[in-house]
């Protein structure tokens, strides 16, 4: 099997305009992204409605391809280059933008769950651990948590706390259940990426704000796999700051 990895970038954003051009000692964190993930795939394509991203990103010598700036969410972007430079491989990943730490070894789990020839979308999840802090975990509904089924299927998805543990105080959740964290990194099949980007908007994703239960709610089935390392995504200029001392501590230990 083939994999592309497509990196959505938007320059607008409202809590932190120019994210992807943001400096990350020395870099734009578009480029940190790319340099994570591009030889653990056939290839790798940034996609964008701005000028500026791309010129960016052919500065340092990536792949860009420009798309609409009408798209409702990434997954639409993904597919509108896709169907502009993803001939002939079989399977889409797309990978945040502002993941400048996702692992290369990530991006291998998500590939092997399609190794189950049923498999439509894939995804990965992180166990929190046993001694987290649960009001910071649990408790963050930036931070959507997964149920899965015995397939390793993720059965919902929700930024609330699930399962809810009965009889239990939460100081006691999470070192008696195994609690999912979800890592927004997704892979779909080519012609499951066409088909999910036609469907309407559903009750579930409008209630959560989670693009994944429209997937859910028609049918659609999507394998998890299971990843033992964080990611550290950035939303804010305060995340970047936190994201930017994790850097420096990173290259301190070489």
């Amino acid at each position: 099997m083939k994999f592309i990895g497509i990196i959505p970038a938007r320059y607008a954003s409202t809590r932190f305009p120019g994210k992807p051009l943001a400096d990350m000692a020395g870099k734009p964190m578009i480029q940190r992204v790319y340099e994570q993930v591009k030889d653990v795939l056939d290839a790798v394509c940034v996609a964008t409605d701005d000028t500026r991203i791309e010129t960016a990103v052919k500065a340092f010598g990536g792949n860009v391809v420009m798309t609409s700036d009408q798209h409702r969410s990434g997954t639409d972007r993904v597919y509108e280059a896709y169907t502009k430079v993803g001939d002939g491989y079989d399977v889409v990943v797309n990978i945040q933008g502002d993941e400048p730490f996702i692992h290369p070894e990530q991006i291998e789990t998500l590939k092997g769950c399609f190794t189950d020839t049923g498999t439509q979308i894939a995804t990965l999840v992180k166990p929190f651990r046993p001694d987290d802090d649960f009001e910071t975990t649990l408790f963050n509904a930036n931070s959507p948590k997964v149920v899965l089924n015995k397939n390793s299927e993720a059965m919902y998805f929700s930024r609330s706390i699930i399962p809810y543990m009965r009889g239990k105080n939460y100081q006691e959740w999470l070192p008696n259940h195994t609690y999912y964290k979800h890592i927004g990194l997704y892979a779909y099949r080519a012609d499951t990426l066409k088909e999910i980007t036609n469907l309407p908007q559903s009750p579930l994703e409008l209630a959560e704000s989670l693009e994944q239960l429209r997937w859910l709610e028609n049918g659609y089935k999507i394998k998890v796999g299971i990843t033992q390392q964080e990611t550290i995504g950035i939303d804010t200029p305060e995340d970047m700051e936190k994201a930017l001392t994790f850097l420096n501590r990173q290259h301190n230990r070489i």
